[in-house]
């Protein structure tokens, strides 16, 4: 038996503006099942991507797949396969919570109202209320519950939990998104495109990060944990110790605390701040968000 084709396959996708190239030569695979993150700075390609993903941009080059599918030839098949949620939502303004909801279900074969009814009591959204009255938090949290609700095989985030405040957000990243894959871990997949790193830290599998249209780093999340450390030292009271030539891919100095950036074995950066004067050295893994920004500081270090 031959095994599924990836969720989503991009290859070699490039997309301008004008002279402006949005994204240029990103590459990605994700697999079913899996919890993808997509991270780069506003700006970085990311929405281009899934805009191009979703068929509503015509990439300028390259192919994007998914499911194996052409989004552009198979749109039906395809966009029945998956939910999607902007970074900004908008609704028919005349509609009501209960109505947007039936309006969505509709154009679903499934659609599981008992998650419509407990995520919507969880939330303390009124089904009454029109949602053209709702504050910024609220209308998100309708949009991510319609998308929930058909149970798709991919879901696709882009900035997710823009507007909801900091405990909903915690809420339904840990328990909402984590239970929708639970439900089926062999088929539901997950693809996420955001800047609040931190909060996704326990759910994301893998992840690409993109600068200036472009890939820059591609790894499982276990994997780069192991391969990515921070050294921190701590320098006599008086001392300026010289950071520059220590072998890291970036490092800063506040104070008498320095904290140096390593991917790969650390023995040659924790040698070398020693040698410097450093009283204490400590070395441990580092956070995706914390990874995220090294690999952004090597870029512009041109390292």
């Amino acid at each position: 038996m031959n095994p599924p084709p990836p969720v989503i396959e991009i290859t070699d996708l490039h997309r301008a503006y004008g002279k402006l190239d949005a994204v240029n030569g990103l590459n990605l695979t994700v697999a079913p099942g899996r919890c993808y993150g997509f991270f780069g700075r506003n700006g970085a390609g990311k929405t281009t991507t899934i805009k191009c993903l979703l068929d509503l941009l015509k990439p300028a080059a390259g192919t994007v797949r998914l499911f194996g599918m052409d989004p552009a030839k198979d749109e039906v098949a395809v966009k029945s396969r998956l939910a999607w949620v902007p970074d900004t939502v908008a609704f028919y303004p005349w509609m009501r919570i209960q109505g947007y909801f039936e309006y969505l279900a509709s154009f679903r074969q499934h659609w599981n109202a008992e998650m419509e009814r407990s995520l919507s009591e969880q939330f303390e959204l009124d089904p009454t209320r029109k949602v053209n009255d709702l504050s910024k938090g609220q209308k998100m949290q309708v949009a991510l519950i319609g998308a929930l609700c058909p149970e798709p095989e991919l879901l696709v985030l882009d900035e997710p939990t823009s507007g909801l405040d900091p405990l909903v957000r915690r809420e339904f990243i840990r328990t909402v998104i984590g239970a929708y894959q639970e439900g089926d871990p062999e088929r539901r997949t997950v693809f996420v495109s955001t800047h609040l790193i931190t909060e996704f830290e326990g759910l994301i599998d893998e992840f690409t990060i993109i600068d200036r249209g472009k890939d820059i780093l591609r790894m499982e999340t276990e994997t780069a944990r192991q391969e990515f450390r921070k050294i921190t030292a701590r320098f006599p009271a008086g001392t300026k110790p010289e950071l520059n030539g220590t072998p890291c891919l970036y490092s800063r100095l506040d104070g008498q605390e320095a904290e140096l950036f390593v991917r790969g074995p650390a023995d040659e950066a924790i040698a070398s701040v020693k040698s410097l004067g450093a009283e204490t050295v400590e070395e441990e893994s580092l956070s995706l968000e914390e990874i995220f920004l090294a690999t952004l500081n090597a870029v512009k270090a041109g390292k």
